[in-house]
């Protein structure tokens, strides 16, 4: 076996200080036991959740034989010790149950050790007697370290304080620890070291584990919502000729063997209205897409998001649509519909609220949006660079700066400027204003959805349009002809919806940063 690095070549003797070194030393006397300290198959066990739904299986049996309910443990005025000895003499009896897990606490006291351990479903103690398990299995469990995963057989019962405990009858090593757990309750706080370890930070970090399991049911309880809705998922392609559905700069790559560029999508709407164009009359897809940009609490250049797509509907069928994922995500998750993010209380007991852009414009800024000079000296003002950009481009980063940050939520932004909504159907009383919403909570937007354009001359007229003045390096700088022609092919009218799945995981879980429900964020090199 290699030396451990505190240990010289030449020395026999291990610095048993070093807790690697000791770790090392303990792995070496588990081996001289024939023991493979990396384990075998453990079959039939239970999870701990199960272990403890089983803790009524525990019963008191008088020397009568009158098998007695245990009292209410969660009261606080019980004894439990006092309880057995007036209900006495007699014994308790449980089921025999294997667990299996990693040990987060090992209290040793002479001829007994109570260790806590830890599955994905929860924690339970453990108590391994010497008399219990026997002199051979006992010296192995002194072998065990924090952060070991072993297996119990054992039966269920409850300690004399009256905690769910597994008395331990057989005892097996599954994998030993070699490195050295974090620090009980400072754990581990840097967050970069818990992005860059995420092993470390779910075993050990309490909470990590459960964010990342709830995600696992938000994003299921976003799919049967739609699957219950007659939607049909599908999967596209993630490399593109022409970037496109959004304005962002892509990740660039080559294809060898047609000797073409492509690029990561940066949105899957295009080649979804391509299926609506097919007949395919409601349609997702959720999947990774990429944006060659920086990071923040917010972004991250690998993210997950949802677009749907629902032929005969509109915007309004999506802020619907956008109620019932949300609502229905928080009741697989549990904990109600007014919860905490950010230090705020957010109440998403539908229907959210409603304003128009034009509004909101008005009340945080004391400005109508129509009043062009008034906007171009509010954008001075606040150090907006005006020269070569379209009135309402300047209206919109105004509206990012002043009005975003400020707006609680859940709440429907609704009836954008129509300019800065190139896939967007306008509203027909009013060819200025795009029918689209975006859905925020606590300042961050959520979701975007439309009333999807399906005009194919509008459409190219508005790509032409935006073309014009675009950097080559833009995503937005290229038609997309294709796309053009599929419309001529007749694309139902249909409403649209793009959902940041990372940021609802965020805002539904309580959690800071994007980088924290993303299980392996971009980092930075180590």
């Amino acid at each position: 076996m290699a030396n451990s690095p505190s240990q010289s070549s030449g020395s026999s003797h291990p610095d048993l200080t070093d807790p690697h070194a000791a770790r090392r030393h303990k792995l070496e006397e588990i081996v001289k036991r024939g023991i493979d300290p990396y384990g075998q198959r453990f079959d039939d066990r239970q999870l701990v959740k199960e272990c403890r739904q089983r803790g009524s299986e525990v019963r008191f049996v008088t020397q009568a034989g009158e098998s007695l309910e245990l009292p209410d443990m969660e009261s606080p005025e019980l004894d439990y010790r006092q309880w057995k000895t007036d209900h006495g003499p007699g014994e308790e009896v449980g089921p025999t149950v294997r667990v299996a897990g990693r040990i987060m606490l090992a209290r040793p006291t002479g001829k007994l050790i109570f260790m806590n351990l830890r599955d994905w479903t929860g924690d339970i103690q453990i108590f391994v007697g010497k008399k219990q398990v026997g002199e051979e299995s006992f010296e192995l469990a002194k072998l065990f370290d924090l952060g070991d995963l072993i297996g119990i057989e054992g039966r269920l019962g409850r300690t004399n304080t009256g905690e769910l405990t597994v008395f331990a009858e057989k005892l097996f090593l599954l994998s030993k620890m070699l490195e050295v757990p974090p620090e009980k309750h400072a754990g581990m706080t840097n967050a970069d070291l818990r992005q860059r370890m995420r092993y470390a930070d779910l075993a050990f970090n309490d909470g990590v584990m459960q964010t990342f399991l709830d995600r696992t049911k938000i994003v299921k309880s976003v799919r049967s919502t739609l699957d219950e809705r007659g939607f049909c998922e599908v999967e596209g392609p993630t490399l593109h000729t022409i970037p496109g559905g959004a304005a962002a700069r892509p990740f660039e790559t080559h294809h060898n063997a047609l000797d073409m560029g492509l690029t990561m999508r940066i949105a899957l709407e295009l080649h979804l209205k391509r299926l609506m164009v097919g007949g395919m009359e409601r349609v997702y897809e959720m999947g990774r897409v990429y944006r060659n940009e920086g990071l923040s609490p917010r972004h991250n250049p690998e993210f997950t998001m949802i677009e749907i797509y629902q032929a005969y509907g509109d915007y309004e069928s999506m802020m619907e649509l956008t109620e019932r994922l949300i609502c229905e995500a928080i009741d697989k998750i549990g904990g109600g519909y007014k919860r905490q993010y950010n230090g705020q209380e957010v109440d998403f007991t539908p229907p959210f609220k409603r304003a128009t852009y034009a509004e909101l414009f008005e009340k945080a800024t004391g400005i109508d949006p129509a009043d062009q000079d008034a906007v171009m000296e509010l954008a001075g003002r606040l150090k907006i660079e005006t020269t070569g950009k379209h009135p309402d481009v300047v209206r919109n980063e105004i509206f990012e700066e002043k009005v975003e940050d400020s707006l609680d939520g859940p709440i429907f932004v609704i009836d954008y400027p129509a300019s800065i909504c190139p896939l967007t159907k306008r509203k027909r009383d009013n060819p200025e204003i795009a029918e689209r919403f975006e859905l925020f909570i606590c300042g961050m937007e959520l979701a975007n959805a439309y009333t999807e354009l399906n005009d194919p001359d509008l459409q190219e007229e508005l790509f032409q349009t935006q073309l014009a003045g675009l950097d080559d390096e833009d995503s937005m700088a290229k038609m997309d002809h294709d796309f053009v022609r599929a419309l001529r092919y007749a694309m139902p009218p249909a409403g649209g919806l793009g959902i940041g799945i990372d940021r609802l995981v965020m805002v539904l879980t309580n959690s800071k940063s994007i980088r924290d429900v993303i299980l392996f964020p971009i980092l930075r090199p180590e």
